[in-house]
């Protein structure tokens, strides 16, 4: 660490990975320092920590105090004392800073991978206090088992129940999962075994010195009501039905999950409404919601909740969106803006493998693959997680009117020239709502490096559907003229300037314009349209031919319509 790296650290304020502990009052405590430490080293999830001896709360540098004798510190006894007193014993890196206000004493603490205590047994961790600030408090022992699932140490699923046996569990629900994989088309050699086989099959009960217990995961699968409200509390499902702010479904359920899974879809398919479009001869159906990615996102909110946290699961029906919902934050790793491409990292691994094998979530684990591309090949927003928190992952599925237009281009497009990839949709769903987007941008929405995405786009505009302006990465891009069209969207910018520059491309696009089609592409009326198409052929960027019902009009020769036909047809010959 460099003194300008210091500053800025102290400039930034105390944060999560950030602590000051100022000597102007009092000295800081042999005790008071290894209690900070390991709030740091348990607070962290990736990344080291800053422990600053000799700042104030305020940012205001006072003066670390000499720790030993002779009015100095030795870092090497600091070292010591850290390591000799944390449980497992903690290694940081020490450096001292001489600053005109005072020395300043600044302790890296590496995030520990295992729970770790002062030599005395205590936990604790940083978190956000309730006055909006960073704190110590005590780490519980839910927590540490929660923190150890998170980084894929601990499958909370395995876990056995010394004091339950077969007997917990319910011959209905092993002939449950064994319908389900036929169904499914799941693992058929799962379907073949008797219930103590497909028990052992699914690690649902494990067998120590002769004597079986029944596991957290044999529980949630195939646990009888009673045995698993009295043995998992925390496992709770809340299927709900808002309306106006009046609710009118509020049904809390403590069900083995497949029976829980079978209600949700049941429900799903008594209220869920399905439009159907005419694409060439073939009848398309557009659902309110896509089942396929319902039952996603319902299986991922139960496979992959925290079951150490108390709180239900919430399935929720609004008028214009489903929200589900479970307790547990992301897991480590994953984050709002990696979500679309962070490796699979389940909480419950056991757990989430049972369900693949019933065939009940996509083997492949990308299952949030599944909820995009469903949500936006109907026509609708991309769904969200936007609200999500450390404690609870929300995901916001839209609904409300589709896009049918956009769902009949799509159709159109996959049977003329092949699927589109998730990616592609991400991109053209961007622009349905947005003018044009950079490359960056594009970037950040699929979650890709620029030179993958930078392919992406030239694909798409190969295919005909967007079209750039502007030179390299500072260009921009947008839907093309004739997708616009399809889509029936208006011009992206009330500007004449905007409308100007439609008419232009279409008709060098494609030799001529009329009226109706001016009027159509820039969503203006007829009289409008035949003002605008007035004005640039007085200009002389439009050739006017024809009279009253068949007037048309033809490019220009003029230098900016020559740049217009120049740019469209650069664009049409890019690789």
């Amino acid at each position: 660490m460099t003194p300008d790296d210091l500053q800025a650290l102290i400039d930034g304020g105390e944060t999560l990975t950030v602590e000051f502990k100022g000597e102007a009052r009092a000295p800081f405590s042999d005790s008071d320092l290894i209690d900070a430490v390991v709030c740091l080293a348990n607070g962290a999830d990736v990344g080291p920590s800053w422990l600053l001896i000799g700042v104030e709360d305020d940012g205001r540098i006072s003066g670390a105090q000499p720790r030993h004798g002779g009015g100095q510190t030795d870092i090497n006894l600091v070292h010591a004392l850290i390591a000799n007193r944390t449980q497992p014993a903690l290694t940081v890196r020490i450096e001292q800073f001489a600053t005109a206000s005072g020395e300043v004493l600044a302790i890296q603490v590496p995030a520990a991978r295992a729970p770790t205590s002062t030599s005395d047994g205590r936990f604790l961790q940083r978190t956000i206090g309730g006055d909006g600030k960073p704190a110590c408090r005590p780490l519980y022992f839910q927590e540490m088992q929660a923190r150890q699932a998170d980084q894929g140490r601990l499958d909370y699923s395995a876990l056995p129940f010394a004091e339950l046996g077969r007997d917990a569990l319910d011959p209905l629900e092993f002939a449950r999962y064994r319908r389900a994989i036929r169904e499914n088309r799941g693992d058929l050699q799962l379907a073949e075994l008797d219930d103590r086989e497909l028990a052992g099959a699914l690690h649902a009960v494990q067998v120590d010195r002769g004597q079986e217990y029944v596991t957290a995961l044999g529980l949630l699968l195939f646990g009888r009501e009673d045995a698993l409200a009295a043995a998992l509390p925390t496992h709770e499902v809340a299927i709900q039905v808002l309306s106006g702010g009046e609710v009118e479904v509020n049904d809390f359920v403590r069900w083995p999950l497949l029976r829980v899974m079978e209600e949700v879809e049941a429900r799903l398919r008594t209220r869920n409404r399905e439009r159907e479009i005419l694409v060439g001869m073939t009848r398309v159906g557009v659902p309110d919601y896509s089942p396929r990615a319902f039952r996603e996102a319902v299986a991922n909110a139960l496979t992959h909740r925290d079951y150490t946290r108390l709180g239900a699961v919430h399935v929720q029906w609004y008028e214009d969106r489903i929200e589900i919902s479970n307790p547990g934050g992301f897991p480590q790793g994953v984050r709002l803006d990696n979500l679309l491409v962070a490796e699979p990292s389940p909480r419950n691994f056991r757990l989430a493998d049972a369900f693949k094998r019933a065939g009940l979530v996509e083997r492949t684990a990308r299952g949030i693959d599944t909820l995009f591309e469903q949500q936006i090949s109907a026509g609708r927003a991309a769904p969200s997680y936007g609200r999500s928190t450390e404690a609870r992952v929300v995901l916001v599925l839209p609904g409300g009117e589709p896009n049918l237009p956009f769902v009949q281009a799509r159709v159109e497009e996959e049977r003329a020239r092949g699927p589109l990839s998730l990616d592609d949709l991400l991109i053209l769903n961007e622009l349905r709502t947005e003018p044009r987007i950079t490359i960056g941008e594009a970037a950040a929405r699929v979650q890709k490096p620029i030179d993958e995405v930078r392919l992406k786009l030239a694909q798409l505009r190969e295919r005909g559907l967007l079209e750039s302006s502007g030179a390299g990465d500072r260009g921009t891009w947008r839907l093309s003229v004739t997708l616009r069209r399809r889509l029936n969207a208006p011009a992206q910018t009330s500007d004449l300037e905007e409308r100007e520059r439609l008419v232009l491309e279409y008709a060098a696009q494609n030799g001529r314009i009329t009226r109706r089609e001016a009027a159509e592409l820039c969503r203006i009326g007829p009289r409008q349209a035949t003002r605008l198409l007035s004005r640039l052929a007085q200009r002389g960027d439009l050739i006017k031919h024809g009279t009253r019902g068949g007037t048309w009009y033809a490019p220009g020769l003029t230098l900016a319509n020559l740049t217009a036909l120049t740019d469209t047809l650069t664009m049409s010959q890019s690789p």
